[in-house]
């Protein structure tokens, strides 16, 4: 079994800093930025498991939900990873939405 540590390690991340920004950083783009992901992370995992069929797009919570978010997307991701290189794209795509998500 894949241990999938370090994307849930990297989503968490990034929620905790998402709950702890000002809702003015939020405003800015953060929470965007996090919806981004989250729909990101949602539409990998639903071709994981269902491949072929349509993936549906995570709905706009608002700014608020997003620490939930991409933690519910990350997590479902996390369970239907089949390789090292696979989660090695999803850790990335974290990072590289926490830096320009900028919290």
């Amino acid at each position: 079994m894949l241990d999938t540590t370090p994307l849930i390690a990297a989503v968490d991340r990034f929620a905790d800093r998402l709950r702890a920004a000002p809702q003015s950083r939020l405003q800015r783009g953060a929470a965007a930025e996090a919806l981004a992901l989250a729909r990101e992370l949602a539409v990998r995992a639903q071709l994981a498991e269902a491949p072929g069929a349509e993936p549906r797009v995570m709905p706009d919570a608002g700014m608020f939900a997003a620490a939930d978010q991409i933690t519910v997307a990350g997590r479902d991701l996390a369970v239907v990873l089949r390789d090292e290189r696979e989660l090695a794209e999803a850790v990335r795509l974290v990072e590289e939405s926490l830096t320009r998500a900028g919290v």
